[in-house]
């Protein structure tokens, strides 16, 4: 568990420099593993935590404006693009670890309030909550384990 939060916060971080300084997605994560390798304490050295980072970071950069799109319809008083970068982020990483089925849904809410804690403002952690609590709203049902055997 503690690596995929690792992970989570990795992507933030890329995504944020990526979406506030206009930089690629790919150059930064590189720049930041790159960064990470001269610590090795840093938990972006772990293979788990490194492959999940990439995993999460290539799936948004590739669905990036689907994303967006449903993250809108989840909040349509708050536009996107008005989000603050962190918040815009966090959510872009809960929503699509819930959309391509990478954790439950109370798993990436839970993750991203805590995160939202940690790196948002005051408000962050209650904003997130709210908007990904629409999402779930939203989301196509996933069959139960017991309605997979049926």
């Amino acid at each position: 568990m503690k690596a995929k939060r690792e992970a989570r916060i990795l992507a933030l971080q890329v995504l944020y420099e990526a979406d506030t300084a206009q930089h690629q997605a790919g150059e930064v994560l590189q720049r930041h593993l790159r960064d990470c390798a001269a610590d090795p304490d840093n938990p972006a050295n772990d293979v788990a935590t490194r492959d999940y980072a990439i995993r999460l970071i290539s799936g948004i950069v590739k669905n990036l404006a689907e994303l967006d799109g449903f993250l809108a319809q989840c909040a349509p008083d708050f536009p996107v693009s008005n989000l603050s970068p962190i918040d815009r982020n966090i959510l872009r990483v809960a929503v699509y670890e819930m959309r391509a089925n990478l954790a439950p849904a109370r798993v990436a809410i839970n993750e991203a309030v805590e995160i939202a804690k940690r790196y948002g403002s005051d408000t962050s952690p209650r904003f997130v909550n709210g908007a990904l609590g629409a999402a779930i709203a939203r989301l196509p049902t996933q069959p139960t384990a017991d309605e997979m055997m049926a």
